[in-house]
């Protein structure tokens, strides 16, 4: 036999073929999270990608199903998609980095304190932590520090810790979705194709609507509990005060950025200038603790670790800089392996092709891909695998349905990142249920903001606000379309 012929490709793969990858990595994923909890995902996950991806290249060639260069486009498709990640990644550990040490966050933190009352509580926390979570680009960063410091000052005022719980996470995930220095909205935004400022504008259409009504629904909840008396925030802000220098100074440098970003600057552009007013800050604003260049660098490198008196302040400025950002690039790279051998070999266009080939229409579309999203975010327990899976899923389908690829980002981070916290044995879930105290599913129903973003995500793909029809598309009936 002629060796060249061992990947040639004598016929399309079987939906039942294609299958056994797929299936391989969801229950291999299940067992750890059975037997070593959701936190192993992350450790565990990049491996169990890289033998899925080895399992499908294996299929393949004992089937004479692939060719050398049907792999070659599939890695070539998955790097464009995946490797501008990358350095993007990266720069997102340096800003929260240099924008901790700066001042920018803790500043941020203090104004926020100084604006709580009773009544008003869970909107304010809502809202700070949504701030908050949009200048550091985590939501888990934001939900462990400020977010638990909330939870200790809502207890005394008399809410319940489920409606605390639900206040912080929305917030906290609000500010997450449209921060341009989230992992996940770079991770979603990249795997669709889409810039990623374009990408956070068009987030804004399903996102503000939804965290508009849970404002509402949180102040209505204020106005209407029975409240103790208000508490003293002066012992963090006494904290804060003595490690930093709060002065409004610092707010600068997010408005610089902002600014770059208003002049539609490339993201890495924006990013690495962010780094610089961040790292120019610590010198200027932070004189206390400044270093030189070297140390700069090297606090980059490694991240924050304060000690201080506080226990509270010591967790709000750890950070956990580039060397805390690789686990996620090694996830991030796996999975970009594993979709170019699903791709390669024609597996996944096999899968895509029998779960999508009856969906007919935008509504229909958006529906699957919601439902999709968090059937992944289920079978998973990881929100980096359910957006680039669902993502290399539906790609071609909305190409082939002329959809813009920035509706299917959109459509992803609606179902996938807002509900990752709201599953149990969700590595987000488990976490959050673990740092604030409260389980997963006490709090779901009071996280107002991560339930509605779903639902209108397919609402406004069925009035089609601002989901524009090329003029060269056709109007797909389905009464005249035969599946392919």
């Amino acid at each position: 036999m002629n060796r060249t012929k061992i990947f040639g490709r004598r016929h399309n793969p079987t939906v039942t073929l294609s299958l056994i990858p797929l299936l391989f990595l969801l229950l291999t994923l299940l067992t750890v999270i059975i037997f070593r909890s959701a936190d192993a995902v992350s450790e565990l996950g990049p491996w169990i990608l890289l033998t899925a991806a080895a399992l499908s290249l294996g299929l393949s060639a004992a089937g004479h199903i692939a060719t050398r260069r049907g792999l070659t486009v599939g890695l070539r498709r998955s790097a464009i998609q995946i490797l501008p990640a990358i350095p993007i990644l990266i720069c997102i550990a340096t800003v929260a980095t240099t924008w901790m040490l700066s001042g920018v966050v803790p500043v941020l933190i203090s104004y926020g304190l100084q604006l709580l009352s009773p009544r008003t509580f869970l909107l304010v926390a809502c809202a700070v932590c949504s701030v908050i979570s949009v200048m550091t680009g985590s939501s888990w960063t934001t939900i462990a520090t400020i977010g638990v410091a909330f939870l200790g000052i809502g207890k005394v005022m008399g809410y319940s810790d489920p409606w605390i719980a639900g206040a912080i996470i929305s917030g906290a995930y609000f500010g997450d979705k449209v921060s341009p220095l989230s992992d996940t909205t770079v991770v979603a935004s990249s795997t669709a194709g889409v810039d990623l400022f374009d990408h956070i504008r068009y987030l804004t259409v399903t996102t503000v609507p939804a965290m508009t009504v849970a404002l509402l629904v949180f102040l209505a909840v204020g106005l209407t509990t029975p409240l103790a008396s208000t508490p003293e925030s002066s012992p963090l802000l006494a904290s804060l005060s003595t490690v930093f220098n709060l002065t409004s100074w610092t707010l600068t440098i997010p408005a610089l950025t902002f600014l770059l970003i208003l002049l539609r600057l490339p993201t890495l552009i924006v990013l690495a200038a962010a780094t610089i007013f961040g790292s120019a800050g610590i010198f200027i604003l932070q004189p206390q603790l400044a270093v030189d260049l070297p140390g700069l660098f090297s606090t980059l490198w490694t991240g924050i670790s304060l000690h201080t008196a506080n226990p509270v302040l010591d967790e709000l400025t750890a950070t956990g800089g580039i060397l805390g950002m690789l686990p996620t690039v090694f996830l991030v790279l796996s999975a970009m392996i594993f979709g170019s051998a699903m791709i390669g070999t024609g597996m996944l266009a096999s899968l895509t092709e029998a779960f999508t080939r009856r969906l007919r229409g935008r509504t229909a579309i958006v529906s699957a891909t919601v439902a999709s999203g968090l059937a992944m975010n289920c079978a998973t327990a990881d929100q980096y695998l359910s957006l680039i899976i669902t993502g290399n899923m539906y790609r071609p389908l909305y190409r082939r349905n002329r959809l813009e690829n920035r509706l299917l980002s959109r459509s992803m981070e609606d179902s996938v990142s807002v509900t990752s916290v709201l599953i149990p044995w969700n590595s987000c879930g488990i976490t959050q249920s673990t740092v604030l105290g409260v389980s997963t599913i006490a709090y779901a129903p009071c996280c107002i903001f991560n339930l509605l973003t779903p639902l209108m995500s397919i609402v406004i793909a069925r009035l089609g606000f601002r989901i524009p029809l090329p003029s060269n598309a056709r109007i797909e009936k389905p009464s005249a379309v035969t599946a392919c």
